[in-house]
């Protein structure tokens, strides 16, 4: 009694039952001897491609505001920290910050100064609101120009920045 093969299948199942592995589709056509040798098999699953190289550069300098985290880490990881324009725009992140920290420590200091004179409180209200807005719509400014690509240099850090940047 002859015996009977089974017919090939594209896959296999190894002993144990959740592990499949793939096996060529051309495995089943087989070259005769002394004939030019095959392309490699293909396979059903096709490997997934790396992933991309990361953020743009325009991304990059645009996240260097969002806080001083982000600018700090653009300044230390590896492929951004040799970017100028995102070393320049995390440095200018970073000025701004400081700026802002300063103006909030003088303004601090003043009122507690002047605390004694009547309605000095709405005073002070009235400058810290005018320097929250206006710090405000400078870091809108400076986040748009940096995904825009521009080299937008603030008063102040800009020249700061650009001389970091370029070092």
């Amino acid at each position: 009694m002859p015996c009977s093969v089974p017919p090939a299948t594209t896959t296999s199942r190894l002993r144990t039952p959740s592990v499949t592995t793939a096996v060529p589709l051309a495995a089943a056509a087989t070259a005769p001897a002394g004939a030019a040798a095959a392309p490699p098999p293909t396979y059903a699953v096709q490997p997934v491609a790396a992933a991309g190289s990361g953020l743009s550069e325009n991304s990059a300098a645009a996240i260097a505001y969002i806080t001083i985290i982000p600018a700090i880490l653009l300044l230390v990881i590896e492929p951004y920290n040799k970017m100028p324009f995102v070393r320049f725009h995390a440095f200018q992140s970073i000025g701004l910050t400081v700026v802002w920290f300063a103006l909030w420590i003088v303004i601090t200091m003043l009122r507690v100064v002047l605390h004694f004179i009547p309605l000095i409180g709405l005073l002070f209200l009235l400058v810290d609101l005018g320097i929250c807005v206006g710090m405000f719509i400078v870091w809108l400014i400076a986040i748009m120009k940096a995904s825009k690509g521009e080299w937008y240099k603030l008063p102040f850090v800009g020249d700061f920045a650009e001389k970091q940047a370029r070092s």
